[in-house]
């Protein structure tokens, strides 16, 4: 479950069925991914800027954080 800290509703929390699922996830989007990338693959309102954030904040995921304004994340290089 990916839920922004202090959630108290659902509208605040996206639960994918493995971690596998949102790796699968983060596999298929674009090298440089915003919010509106995210509602492509199914999510809405605030829950495609919370699953981004934790696409660039969780230390296995290969993004960081390219700028705020637009929400934008940006693939790394394992090298």
């Amino acid at each position: 479950m990916v839920e922004r800290s202090g959630a108290d509703s659902a509208g605040n929390s996206k639960v994918f069925d493995s971690f596998d699922a949102l790796e699968r996830l983060a596999e298929r989007l674009p090298d440089e991914v915003t919010a509106d990338d995210l509602s492509r693959v199914g999510l809405t309102g605030g829950r495609r800027h919370m699953v981004l954030w934790h696409l660039v904040e969780h230390p296995t995921l290969p993004f960081d954080l390219k700028s705020r304004q637009p929400l934008t994340a940006r693939r790394v290089d394992d090298e």
